[in-house]
């Protein structure tokens, strides 16, 4: 199989599942996510000669650098836009929350956020693209037991911050008076 038909048999099989991908991780920018999609393709357009038999887990890796790309972006914009004191809350748009948070399972997503970019990541890439280690290895551009640590010691951390999350709250303990009291028989 020639390179451009390696590249059209990546881009037909795996389209949508980048797309998925990207979107996932803009949420509250969909107007984006097009953008970044085509840049992912466009990057493998490039490389199709680095495109491996198994594409998507290198796609993936592909989707993370041109993120990050996209997010350093729209931070520059919105600074940008900061500076021209031009802000979206004063035309009376603001962006909802994520998918989930007001759901019985928001405190899920609570803890996914309050954990670091990274652990975000490879827990991403096991639950919702359903890779395997060796297939997290090559989206994270390193080796397969480096992503297998990282996400064993991530779910450990999410599971720590769920348990944080849904543990009851103490209940107070009402106040001893230490006043001794009369006894009424005896006064």
């Amino acid at each position: 199989m020639s390179n451009d038909d390696a590249f059209a048999a990546a881009y037909r099989e795996h389209y949508w599942a980048v797309s998925r991908y990207v979107a996932r991780r803009l949420q509250g920018r969909p107007d984006e996510v097009e953008e970044v999609v085509a840049e992912v393709f466009a990057v493998a357009w490039r490389r199709r000669g680095d495109l491996p038999a198994t594409p998507l887990p290198w796609l993936y890796g592909v989707a993370r650098n041109c993120l990050a790309n996209a997010v350093r972006g729209y931070g520059r914009r919105r600074r940008l836009v900061d500076r021209l004191g031009n802000d979206e809350a004063a035309h009376g748009r603001h962006i909802a929350a994520g998918p989930g948070a007001e759901t019985p399972g928001g405190w899920v997503h609570e803890a996914l956020d309050r954990l670091s970019p990274a652990d975000r990541e490879v827990l991403r890439l096991a639950a919702w693209e359903e890779l395997d280690a060796e297939q997290i290895a090559v989206a994270l551009g390193c080796g397969r037991r480096a992503a297998a640590m990282r996400l064993h010691r991530a779910r450990r951390r999410l599971r720590a911050e769920i348990d944080r999350l849904r543990a009851p709250a103490p209940r107070p303990v009402p106040p001893v008076d230490a006043t001794p009291r009369k006894d009424p028989r005896h006064a």
